[in-house]
This record gives C-alpha cells, structure tokens and sequence, in this order.
C-alpha cells in the first residue's frame, strides 16, 4: 500500500484528507499538533497511524526520520493557521508567526522527509489557497505566506525533477471548517485586540468584511472537496503544478488571472464597501 505523511491531520481539511486516503488504501502517518486532536482519527483502524507533530517543533520534526518508514509515497503539507488584520495593525511578531507555521515549518518537514521521499519515488502536495494568487484585504499576513508557499512548491518542482518527484499546490477557497465556522468571532477578536485609533480608522473594512464573510459561510465547500483535489493531485498519471478545489475556488482564481490588477481591487474594495 502506498504510504503518505499529512501534516495538520487534526482536524478540518488535513482529517479529511487523512481519512479520503486511509479509504483508498493508502497508509497514513497523521501528523496532530496535540494529543487530544485528531479523535476521529482513532474512532476505529483505518490504516491511519497518529504522530505528534507540531511542524513548528523543532523535536518533532527531527523525530520524523525514526516514525516513519524508509520509503514514503507521498508528503501532504496541510498545517496551516490563518493571523487576520489590516497589515498596518499587524505586529511583526504575529507577522513572524503567521510565517513561521505556514511557511518556515512546511519547508522544515519537507526537508525532513524527502530522504524517504526520495527513495519512494514520491510526490509533495502543499496546501495554499486562493489567496495564494488573489490576495484579500485583512488577510494580508495569512495571503503572503501563501504566496510564498507557492514560490517554494514552484522552485521544489524544478530543483527535485532530476529525482521525479511531482509537486503540486492545492487552492481551496472558503471551507466549511473550524476557522470559517467561527470567523465573526474571530473578526470580533482582532478588532478588539486593535489600538482604538486603528479601529476608527478601519471600521469600514471590519464591518464590510463581516458582512462579506456572512455572504461566503453559505457558499463554503465541505473539506472532502479539497480532500478529493489532494487525491486526484497523488494519483494523476501527470499531476498539474496547480489545482483550485471546488467551483468558486477556481472562479476566484480565473478572475484574479484574468481581469487588470487595478479592476481587481476595486472589485476587492467594493465587495469590502469602501468608499
């Protein structure tokens, strides 16, 4: 059976993918941030192995090497976290910690398992977004670390041909998940956590956003469509360097690549109701 590593398996679109997988037939290593996530991993043996791993974790990513076996098929790097705010308000250490999980640890537990990768003959699928390539306001911190995630499945591409190793990026758009669930309070939270003169200065962008996340929670995908694009991307004859999951996924990123920057942000100002 083929052998695959996903990271951020906890919960959301990386359990998903576990499960899709372990379905399929495929050996699961599921990378947990904590001990008591990733519980319906467990319910019963699906062929899923639970590890801790918090790609942030120094140890835990040096542990890779012994908890998995010499040869792996596949690497998903799904962990993620999402820092929300006007760049203007967002300190430089929630900056650094924004990169540090979606970015600096991907690279980290890519480097940790390409040995067996490597000696697999297998593939690498990050997990990116829309906002990998069509950038939202107040989610500046969240949609650069994407974007540079996507910098490095590109350069990782070409540098790991000579091994035939595929490497792909995934683009969900808006998914029924916990960060999407809770998003007002989430929203709630930032503004509150903003200097009273940023406030006031940002109240228009705060409340257009809530309501356009209002508008977007109807329209969120379930995770097993993003699941479903991870299995197409490990499995296709000759994967593409770039899936968008799910129909409004691919109609952001259409219209993102399509219409003049400039047409772009007016249309990102006025889905926010800036004047």
């Amino acid at each position: 059976m083929p052998s695959v590593l996903v990271t951020g398996a906890g919960r959301g679109i990386g359990e998903a993918i576990a499960l899709r997988l372990a379905r399929a037939g495929w050996t699961v290593f599921a990378g947990v941030r904590e001990e008591l996530t990733g519980e319906g991993l467990g319910r019963e043996d699906r062929g899923i192995t639970r590890d801790l791993l918090d790609i942030t974790n120094e140890a835990h990513v040096a542990a890779l090497a012994d908890n998995l076996p010499d040869r792996l098929d596949a690497l998903v790097n799904n962990a993620g976290i999402g820092v929300l705010g006007p760049i203007e308000t967002v300190s430089v250490p929630d900056l650094r910690r924004q990169f540090e999980v979606n970015l600096f640890g991907q690279v980290a537990v890519t480097q940790a398992v390409l040995p067996q990768i490597r000696a697999g003959g297998g593939r690498i699928v990050f997990i990116s977004s829309t906002g990998g390539r069509a950038p939202v306001p107040m989610e500046g911190a969240y949609c650069a670390s994407k974007f540079a995630v996507e910098a490095v499945a590109d350069v990782l591409r070409v540098e790991l041909r000579p091994w035939h190793i595929e490497v792909s990026v995934v683009e969900p758009g808006p998914t029924d998940t916990g960060p999407w669930q809770q998003i007002q309070p989430l929203l709630h939270d930032m503004e509150q956590g903003m200097a009273a003169n940023h406030r006031e200065l940002y109240a228009q962008h705060i409340s257009g956003m809530l309501k356009l996340v209002s508008t977007l929670q109807s329209r969120t995908v379930p995770p097993d469509v993003v699941a479903r694009v991870v299995e197409q991307a490990l499995t296709a004859r000759r994967p593409r360097a770039r899936y968008a999951a799910g129909a409004q996924a691919r109609a952001m990123v259409t219209m993102n690549a399509v219409l003049p920057t400039r047409l772009n942000d007016a249309i990102g100002a006025r889905l926010l109701g800036l004047r």
